[in-house]
């Protein structure tokens, strides 16, 4: 089997992932996954669909991550993983699509308007 290259977006998050059969090595911007997700939440999050599948520990993964904050990133992750799960084995797809992990989440960051505070936001009004 080839490498299987996936992207997943997530806000404004970016993740191209790059996968084959291995001992289970993960790293991403050329870091351990253990040091680019400090916080136990945020590696779950990243583990996720593989862990659903129990393929973890299976795959070495190479991951350029890319825009957004931290959060975002690991559920792109999350989302590039899950395809290319799909792309190695089409019978996982129920399983991942049953849990919402083959769903890119469109939710975004609405955009500031000119004369307000923020997007939707108003400056204090004053009556005299």
């Amino acid at each position: 089997m080839e490498v299987i290259n996936t992207i997943g977006r997530r806000k404004t998050a970016v993740a191209r992932i790059y996968m084959k059969p291995g001992s289970g090595v993960i790293t991403i911007n050329g870091r351990p996954f253990e040091e680019y997700f400090p916080t136990e939440v945020l590696r779950t999050v990243a583990m996720q669909a593989l862990t659903l599948v129990n393929e973890a520990g299976k795959f070495d993964i190479k991951a350029n991550l890319d825009g957004g904050g931290i959060a975002g990133q690991a559920e792109a992750f999350r989302l590039a993983t899950a395809r290319a799960l799909v792309e190695y084995n089409p019978e996982y797809r129920a399983a991942l699509k049953e849990e919402g992990y083959l769903r890119r989440d469109p939710r975004m960051v609405e955009r500031k308007k000119y004369g307000r505070a923020k997007a939707r936001k108003r400056f204090q009004w004053t009556k005299r």
